[in-house]
């Protein structure tokens, strides 16, 4: 963790972490009924478990950053925690799912939460290698009721909406061509990778500075490809890299910070991020619908010159 004044910490809190979903009432699940089903296409062993026995399966734990797909060029909807949970992937093989790229027929694995909200994720991407997670807990404590307890899932590389299914009950293997989940529904694209993005979380957008060095931080995340490089500029000027916090594997955001020599005057300050394959941000300016909002984040300051 950079420790810079202004900028969040690497690990979100469960409290401060977003939130958005359908549910009007957070749903209260009791962990003693609660039940997971796993079938459909190509499932040659359905599988149905209750809490005791997935918490009975070898658990890890992954850092992964989660965004919405709704959230705006330098928005709040993006958040890094500690997941805990049992491998997705091993559970479908176990009842006997093939990803298409072997076989098998179903291209889409829609999640079903306790509310009837429906998640549809590529299989393809769940069996990939990526740690896509039945999860149970978060940050080091059981998974609060807000965040899905008692289990939800957590996929890198993909928006919310189309992997992160809250208060799980059910795991139906289908194909893209033959349902569409609640969102697609609603105009959003079925398949929705994470862009990539950076944000200025310090300076705030219209602050008061002093001239002379001022310590503009934020974070990057490029989930599933990593952060190679994140750059700033002033006033439309030349890119200058940033100092990068710690890399901790590419399915979580960097934290990052560049040293400013301030000047009186009004001023604007942008942002952009290599990811980890080598693409540079796009700066063109795109909204949230249908997968996700592109853009470089800018923000506006003000410097006074004390003497």
């Amino acid at each position: 963790d950079l420790r810079v004044p202004g900028l969040g910490p690497f690990l979100t809190p469960a409290r401060d972490f977003y939130r958005v979903d359908t549910a009007l009432v957070v749903p209260r699940v009791d962990a003693d009924t609660w039940r997971l089903r796993i079938h459909g296409e190509g499932v040659s062993r359905p599988v149905t478990l209750d809490l005791r026995e997935l918490l009975a399966r070898p658990l890890v734990e992954h850092d992964v950053t989660l965004t919405c797909v709704s959230n705006e060029v330098g928005g709040p909807y993006a958040g890094n925690a500690r997941w805990l949970g049992v491998r997705l992937a091993d559970l479908l093989r176990e009842a006997g799912v093939r990803p298409p790229s072997r076989g098998g027929p179903a291209d889409q694995l829609v999640a079903r939460s306790v509310d009837g909200m429906t998640l549809g994720t590529p299989v393809e991407t769940v069996m990939d290698g990526r740690a896509a997670l039945l999860a149970v807990g978060m940050n080091g404590a059981p998974l609060p009721f807000a965040h899905g307890f008692p289990v939800r899932m957590v996929v890198p590389g993909l928006y919310g909406y189309v992997s992160a299914c809250k208060w799980l009950s059910e795991l139906r293997l289908t194909t893209f061509a033959a349902y569409d989940a609640y969102w697609v529904r609603r105009s959003w694209a079925q398949q929705a990778p994470v862009k990539t993005q950076s944000r200025i979380d310090t300076p705030r957008p219209y602050a008061a500075l002093r001239a002379g060095r001022v310590a503009v931080a934020g974070v990057a995340w490029a989930q599933h490809r990593g952060i190679r490089r994140v750059e700033v500029r002033v006033d439309g000027g030349p890119w200058q890299e940033a100092r990068l916090g710690a890399a901790d594997g590419v399915d979580t955001w960097r934290q990052w910070v560049w040293t400013w020599e301030a000047t009186a005057g009004l001023h604007t300050l942008e942002v952009r991020a290599v990811d980890g394959t080598g693409a540079v941000q796009t700066g063109v300016r795109a909204g949230t619908v249908p997968d996700g909002a592109t853009g470089w984040h800018a923000v506006e300051v003000r410097v006074r010159d004390l003497g």
